[in-house]
């Protein structure tokens, strides 16, 4: 089969022929017979007259400069001249008489009586219909990303640029970022120009010229479920750390299920950063502490002896202790006695919080004393057993 044929229109080269003379006659009148006439059955087998919008297919019969003419039995001849020809001529400098090609009516009644087509039309049309078809059967399909926004990624399929929104992108490739960060999340993002996706199209607006991808199955939340009911709280279990956010560090547990181990369980100690505390690739025993509404949430630090439940032993109310200023908050300083072990010096000592930051630097050791102490409520404030700064 030609090119033609292969590209809605034929292949070889392009052969030349006289126009046709123009086509004139009356249009096709409108046949009534009576319901059970024995030519009822006849009449309706007449096939209806194309209208604009129709896709027909015919023989190509007649080539002249910047024309084509196609025959089209019963209802005439078609044309393709004008704009639709520089628009196709690509494709039709390559056909030949007696090539099969499917065009698209513009007008029924066009020129000198001719039919008015389109191939240029057919091709978008059989584009979006193939589209259409390939939303149905859920056809996957490997894009490449060519550029990103802050809502979501843009690729091309068959020549027509479509969205791929963030939301539908795979748990594996979707932006994680604390609190929705636009400008974080376009970063992330960016991270995938370039590279190949598996896709599937979820709308084809024809008319709005829309394409939609996805890159979810569709079955997640089903398939999520099953995988989540194989655990229970109190399970360990060892992962791989697969994200680190600046709220935790995804682990996952097993193909297809990932769980957040939260900023507050990564360790007993204060973690400031969890991008210090471990890397994308490492292997962790996790401990499982709630499943909930489809999440499982996750704890590194439940698989350590809490250093509170034999803080008694070693310290009481009153005694004086070294101390290392870990950070800030609005009610003062936390200072750590130990790894794990941290308590509360309260701006009040001070006459301005800048005072406190004057007196107690982050990162350096001071002597304080305990002034409350309860190991099993975990809480503990301490006073400033050094000399003030003098501001």
């Amino acid at each position: 089969m030609s090119e033609v044929k292969d590209a809605l229109a034929g292949g070889g080269p392009a052969t030349s022929g006289k126009a046709l003379p123009a086509q004139t006659g009356a249009p096709i009148p409108t046949i009534h017979v009576a319901e059970g006439h024995p030519m009822a059955s006849l009449v309706d087998a007449i096939p209806a007259p194309p209208v604009a919008g129709d896709l027909v297919e015919g023989t190509i019969i007649a080539i002249s400069r910047g024309r084509v003419y196609i025959d089209l039995p019963p209802f005439g001849t078609g044309l393709i001249y004008g704009r639709e020809y520089l628009n196709a001529a690509d494709v039709l400098r390559k056909a030949n008489q007696g090539d099969i090609i499917s065009a698209k009516v513009v007008d029924p009644a066009g020129r000198d009586g001719y039919i008015e087509l389109s191939l240029k039309e057919a091709r978008q049309a059989a584009i979006w219909g193939e589209a259409e078809r390939a939303i149905v059967a859920q056809t996957p399909y490997s894009l490449t990303v060519e550029e990103a926004n802050k809502g979501g990624l843009i690729l091309s399929w068959q020549g027509i640029s479509g969205f791929l929104p963030a939301s539908q992108l795979s748990k594996e490739h979707y932006p994680r970022v604390p609190e929705g960060d636009k400008e974080k999340i376009l970063g992330e993002l960016m991270r995938l120009v370039g590279h190949p996706l598996s896709v599937r199209i979820i709308t084809a607006d024809a008319k709005e010229g829309k394409l939609i991808f996805s890159e979810r199955t569709g079955n997640e939340a089903e398939e999520k479920a099953s995988l989540i009911d194989k655990y229970q709280v109190g399970d360990v279990v060892e992962g791989e750390v697969t994200g680190i956010v600046d709220f935790g560090v995804f682990v996952k547990l097993e193909p297809g299920l990932e769980g957040l181990v939260h900023i507050s369980e990564l360790d007993w100690g204060l973690v400031e950063d969890p991008h210090m505390f471990s890397s994308v690739g490492d292997k962790v025993r996790v401990k499982v502490i709630e499943i909930k509404d489809g999440k499982i949430s996750l704890s590194i630090k439940a698989l350590k002896e809490n250093p509170w439940h034999t803080a008694a032993e070693r310290y009481s109310k009153g005694m004086e202790v070294p101390g290392v200023v870990i950070k800030y908050n609005k009610h003062g300083a936390l200072v750590s006695i130990e790894e794990g072990v941290a308590g509360l010096v309260h701006v009040s000592e001070f006459s301005t919080p800048a005072e406190l930051r004057e007196t107690l630097e982050l990162g350096r050791t001071y002597p304080f004393v305990i002034s409350l102490f309860e190991p099993k409520e975990q809480r503990m404030t301490l006073t400033f057993a050094g000399k003030k700064s003098n501001l």
